[in-house]
């Protein structure tokens, strides 16, 4: 497969981040937004869902869903301004894995199915359907923005920035992109929960259409059974 890079790097202000388990969580809570049933959502729309989306919007989106696989660096920002970092490889349709820094050995995995949100060091194992979570949209095989979906889209210079949502999937919560409006590149997505609360997820040094391994996406269902027992039963 053809393989290219992105010229952007991180700003120089982000260093090497290690992931704590409330960092990581904040990001799983984010992804599992819908799972925060009857909350009274903590936002405004900027604008009223739309029921098709601009050209250009589409025409940027389906660029980005034609990216089949892509890895790079990842830096988070949580909902308090907690900083993480880390590794991600991305394959359409569904699948995404983060590797978080440091010694807590922190994953976030789709495999298509669910999301699982791993802490093999406390053996802990947090799983949500992935139709359930805003990363739908983002990991679809065709990012549609019509059908209501579209509740914002801002074009601007050296940005275009697309927010979606979809109540009947997962309630409340909704994500923003942020693509160049040249390159039509994915710059960084926003997760809002139910509660109005964000996690960013800027990403830089990427490649795309590279070869990646099934064993990134895979989720030990039979291990998240077994902590999750040994949890209940303490």
């Amino acid at each position: 497969m053809r393989e290219t890079g992105m010229k952007n790097t991180v700003p120089a202000r982000i260093g090497v981040f290690s992931a704590t388990r409330r960092q990581v969580l904040g990001f799983g809570l984010a992804v599992a937004g819908a799972a925060a049933l009857n909350v009274v959502p903590g936002f405004s729309l900027l604008a009223s869902a739309q029921a098709s989306a601009p050209d250009a919007a589409q025409r940027i989106a389906d660029h980005f869903s034609s990216v089949k696989t892509m890895t790079g660096e990842f830096v988070q920002f949580g909902p308090r301004g907690e900083q993480t970092g880390g590794k991600f490889f991305l394959e359409r349709p569904g699948k995404i894995r983060f590797n978080y820094d440091g010694s807590s050995n922190f994953r976030v995995v789709s495999d298509g199915n669910s999301v699982v949100i791993l802490n093999q060091k406390m053996r802990t194992s947090d799983l949500y359907p992935l139709s359930k979570t805003p990363l739908k949209l983002l990991l679809s095989d065709r990012i549609d923005l019509s059908g209501g979906k579209v509740t914002n889209i801002k074009q601007e210079d050296d940005l275009t920035t697309i927010q979606l949502s979809d109540k009947s999937v997962f309630g409340n919560a909704r994500i923003t992109m942020m693509f160049d409006p040249k390159s039509y590149e994915l710059r960084q997505w926003t997760i809002t929960d139910a509660q109005g609360k964000d996690t960013t997820v800027m990403i830089f040094n990427t490649k795309q259409g590279v070869a990646l391994s099934d064993d990134l996406f895979k989720i030990d269902y039979t291990r998240n059974r077994e902590w999750n027992e040994k949890k209940s039963s303490r």
